[in-house]
């Protein structure tokens, strides 16, 4: 099946990664709903879920979800604070496990990465061969489970890998990847929620086929540049490279609620959280940084990022905290449904000896 331009791109993402970690460190924690995130106090704080147990999610607990809101709906749920440190250094050890499986490498989470196998696995058979050995070599050596997607592009892989969860492998018919997409619904597509699921519902449409009818030009005249991309996915044209960055230039957190956020105090709980996330990284990778950043996307796919430039090097959480909260304030009484917030630093130089996989810390 070896032909030009062929490739096999897989996307490796790790289940309920902080949590798998917590619960590979505490059996006893196995089977119980457990959240990752802030303290609850009760009921009362105003942190957000980081992470949450597939127990959990039944309940009705998703990651951004306020905490106070978690605590209402699971009060008996095991709520632990995030251990950056250990997660860093699990995902270290995932990450260069997966190395070694690629051809071309490309990791854009501490708990997610895109591999190039395509001189490795000259055929499906191959493709699943190793996809399973790849699953296998975590579980013995880490001790985690993951979910692999394999599809001839990236954005495809990532939907693939989405559809089993946990412990899953999907693989995408080469010979018919619109097919595969086509009975989907439009949320399976990343980046898509509900506020867009219901404006395109509005439209008749609620499958990914009923999308592919769609021109780019209706695709652009909805969602402006951001429907070339969505063309390129729906229609299984994206050819984005798989690569790995020689240099880390920034880091940054960012996340997309499962319900957009109208309260904007759910904005600022969501970005404190982030930066307090971003804040020990910082810290872990023995880095300072001169340039803090926001970036803001409102339902409709419109994003906006801004950025400013601080007057020396630092590592102060409160200062990245400072800095983020001031950016963001542009952007509170627009009135509008916020999509994702994500926060962002640059300008690196390195303290002391950095770690030599900074490149773990990296979000997309």
């Amino acid at each position: 099946m070896s032909q030009s331009g062929w490739r096999v791109i897989f996307h490796v993402d790790l289940n309920a990664f902080y949590v798998s970690v917590e619960v590979r460190d505490d059996p006893a924690l196995k089977g119980l709903p457990v959240v990752v995130g802030a303290d609850p106090e009760g009921g009362k704080a105003r942190g957000v879920v980081m992470t949450a147990s597939y127990e959990a999610r039944k309940l009705g607990l998703r990651s951004g979800m306020p905490i106070s809101t978690a605590y209402r709906l699971a009060p008996d749920a095991v709520y632990l604070p995030p251990n950056w440190e250990r997660y860093g250094e699990v995902s270290g050890q995932v990450m260069d496990l997966l190395r070694r499986h690629a051809d071309k490498f490309e990791q854009t989470g501490i708990d997610e990465a895109f591999l190039d196998v395509s001189d490795r696995a000259k055929n499906l058979v191959e493709a699943k061969d190793l996809a399973m050995a790849i699953k296998k070599d975590i579980r013995d050596s880490v001790g985690i489970t993951c979910s692999i997607g394999v599809a001839p592009n990236k954005s495809l892989a990532k939907i693939a890998s989405d559809r089993q969860k946990p412990d899953g492998l999907t693989i995408v018919p080469f010979d018919d990847p619109k097919g595969f997409l086509a009975p989907l619904p439009v949320a399976a597509i990343p980046g898509v929620g509900p506020k867009t699921q219901a404006f395109l519902k509005e439209k008749g449409i609620v499958t990914i086929g009923e999308l592919q009818k769609l021109s780019g030009e209706e695709l652009m005249k909805w969602f402006g540049k951001t429907g070339v991309w969505l063309w390129g996915v729906i229609q299984a044209e994206e050819r984005l490279a798989v690569f790995e960055r020689d240099m880390l230039k920034s880091m940054s957190v960012e996340r997309t609620f499962d319900e957009d956020a109208e309260d904007f105090e759910r904005v600022y709980a969501q970005v404190d959280a982030e930066v307090r996330e971003l804040a020990e990284r910082v810290r872990e990778a023995n880095v300072k940084f001169k340039v803090a950043g926001i970036k803001i996307r409102f339902k409709g796919f419109q994003t906006f990022t801004r950025e400013a430039t601080l007057t020396g090097f630092t590592d102060s959480e409160e200062a990245l905290r400072h800095e983020a909260r001031s950016l963001m304030k542009e952007f509170e009484h627009k009135k509008r449904p916020v999509r994702l917030v994500g926060v962002r630093v640059s300008g690196l130089k390195r303290e002391k000896e950095a770690s030599t996989r900074l490149d773990q810390w990296t979000r997309g």
